[in-house]
């Protein structure tokens, strides 16, 4: 048995163009994940998040997807049926989608939809059950209030509570693998701190693996234990996040280089100036 919980080997996803041409959004993507919190950073359009939807499963069908390996816990995710992807994402992995406006579903009162997620798994639990679970797990994000949050319909929320809501849902279930796509975004800094101490207590106690996507260099510096460092759909590096200050490759230099500092000069901040070489394929 693997000591790693995700393998991917040479991940390709390419999108088709009405001339008939692919255009490859993810090229070549490889990595290996432990029970740990790996950071993926890069530019919007760099190929996080499709890398984190072609591991659950969720790409559009229209996406052609290429991978020479890609393992769940010794699992064989290219050879698993639809209906044991389903299994695997409504319990042992999960994802915190980036905007929940578009992610809960507006009819629904937000509530119900974390019990919903909870009796997925357990068919025999009962309503009253998961409707305490789930408010034990809206107290546990910091959501003030949790009975008459729960019987909000998602239109009714915040941006920040939202995505406490989707967190919570995402987080009841202790899911092995939780990837996490700008899971703090609309957080201001105390709830945010918050809830990071929520998913480093998951990652410690239950030995979950997690994937971290996020643009905050520092943030991911600071929370993760491993950043891979994404351009033009491939990996230009991999590096430990206690070190990311000491990143070699001119694209990570460059994206350090542009953070404003409180106590850096007064000087416009640097333009990323971009070379062709990026874009040629790394072994």
């Amino acid at each position: 048995m693997s000591d790693n919980l995700v393998e991917i080997e040479n991940l390709r996803i390419g999108f088709p163009g009405e001339d008939g041409s692919l255009t490859e959004a993810v090229r070549g993507m490889s990595f290996k994940l432990g029970r740990e919190k790996l950071g993926i950073v890069g530019e919007s359009g760099s190929g996080k998040s499709l890398t984190g939807r072609a591991l659950l499963g969720v790409l559009p069908p229209y996406a052609r997807v290429n991978v020479d390996k890609m393992s769940f816990d010794d699992i064989d995710l290219t050879r698993t049926s639809p209906g044991e992807r389903r299994a695997l994402r409504g319990g042992r992995m999960g994802m915190i989608l980036q905007d929940p406006k578009f992610s809960l579903n507006p009819v629904m009162r937000v509530g119900m939809q974390i019990v919903e997620a909870i009796r997925i798994g357990d068919r025999k639990m009962s309503k009253r059950v998961a409707r305490e679970m789930a408010l034990a797990t809206l107290e546990a994000v910091h959501i003030r209030e949790p009975e008459r949050v729960f019987s909000l319909y998602p239109h009714e929320l915040s941006g920040g509570m939202g995505q406490r809501v989707m967190i919570a849902m995402m987080v009841v279930r202790e899911p092995d693998l939780l990837i996490a796509d700008e899971p703090t975004s609309a957080l201001d800094v105390t709830v945010q701190k918050q809830v990071l101490s929520i998913l480093e207590e998951l990652v410690t106690r239950r030995g979950m693996g997690l994937i971290f996507i996020s643009h905050d260099l520092r943030l991911v510096s600071r929370f993760c234990d491993r950043v891979l460092v994404m351009y033009a759909g491939q990996v230009v590096e991999t590096i430990r996040a206690d070190r990311l200050e000491e990143a070699e490759h001119p694209y990570t230099r460059g994206l350090l280089s542009c953070l404003p500092s409180i106590d850096g000069p007064l000087a416009p901040l640097p333009v990323l100036q971009r070379e062709a070489s990026w874009l040629e394929e790394r072994p």
